[in-house]
């Protein structure tokens, strides 16, 4: 598929760029504003990702990032204070000028619980294969990008995966990432769907590049159904490990985080 040119791209934005004062800009942050890396902890948005995201915040009505990784975690990566962060798949919501998230009452009864799980499944063995386990609140994610050997390694994450679903959590896999969560029923869409029953606006456009932001496409159109939005951009930002239904479903297509760049460069005018 072609790169769409800027012409497309404004096009496409232009419902929610004549009226910004009704229009809610969302958007991933892995993949979609910082380039995937080997190790989650290193993850940066660009300077000049950062900028443009800070004017569009002082142009749009609302503005957030929802994403996987806790919300202040995100909020350090994305370095935009004015805006929201919805983090751990939408558990924590961080409204802007908020010092801490709210996490959702149910995934907060259960978090010792996950953390007492992932972290007493780390081993001297997961230690030497370099896989690597982060702490997002919640939920606690088990990465093996980069390991000695992704296969052998991975072999030992499933049989953890399998542990934890008879432990009574849920498990889900990302890119070279599995995420043990509460049995709690929550996704990026449903905070989505918060964030703008909090403060209603008319459009919106979100841009993602996994497999968990379909589920914000999902919201999305439903809200476009039920007369809550007049029109949703979904963006699908394409990378050679992203999943073909990002592309598939996605209403405007662009090539990784640079493409999405373009996207916020169309929207700050």
């Amino acid at each position: 598929m072609p790169v769409p040119p800027v012409e497309t791209i404004s096009e496409a934005l232009r419902p929610l760029t004549e009226r910004p004062d009704e229009a809610a800009v969302l958007c991933d942050i892995d993949g979609t504003l910082a380039p995937i890396v080997d190790r989650a902890e290193e993850a940066t948005v660009p300077e000049g990702t950062s900028r443009l995201l800070g004017r569009i915040a002082r142009r749009y009505r609302v503005v957030a990032c929802i994403s996987g990784r806790g919300s202040a975690e995100a909020r350090r990566i994305v370095g935009v204070g004015g805006i929201a962060y919805a983090g751990a798949h939408g558990a924590e919501l961080l409204l802007p000028g908020q010092a801490q998230a709210e996490l959702v009452p149910a995934f907060a009864t259960w978090a010792d619980r996950v953390r007492d799980f992932a972290f007493g499944k780390d081993s001297a063995q997961l230690r030497t294969m370099r896989v690597r386990i982060e702490d997002k609140g919640a939920i606690v994610a088990f990465h093996w990008r980069g390991a000695r050997d992704e296969a052998a390694a991975l072999t030992q994450i499933q049989a953890i995966a399998g542990e934890a679903e008879s432990a009574g959590f849920l498990t889900h896999w990302g890119r070279k990432v599995l995420e043990i969560r509460p049995p709690v029923p929550i996704d990026k869409g449903q905070a989505v769907r918060e964030l703008l029953r909090q403060t209603p606006v008319r459009t919106a456009v979100f841009g993602g590049d996994d497999a968990t932001d379909l589920d914000v496409f999902d919201v999305l159109r439903d809200l476009c159904s039920e007369g809550m939005l007049e029109t949703a951009v979904c963006v699908g930002v394409r990378s050679d490990e992203g999943p073909p239904a990002i592309v598939e479903r996605a209403g405007l297509v662009v090539d990784g985080t640079a493409g999405f760049v373009q996207v916020l460069e169309v929207l700050a005018g």
